[in-house]
């Protein structure tokens, strides 16, 4: 993935923008480095490092 594709993805607003598999691939490469993603429950979605 292009420096351009993640620079765009993290400048939205909101939820990541970008093509499904693109924002996909960024979802899992950092729930391999350990971090969880949080649905939102009340208190609003989140991450967290997993323990």
């Amino acid at each position: 993935m292009s420096v351009p594709t993640v620079k765009r993805m993290e400048g939205s607003d909101g939820p990541a923008v970008g093509m499904a598999n693109n924002v996909d691939a960024v979802c899992r490469a950092l729930e391999s480095a350990g971090v969880e993603f949080i649905a939102e429950n009340g208190g609003g979605a989140g991450v967290r490092l997993r323990k």
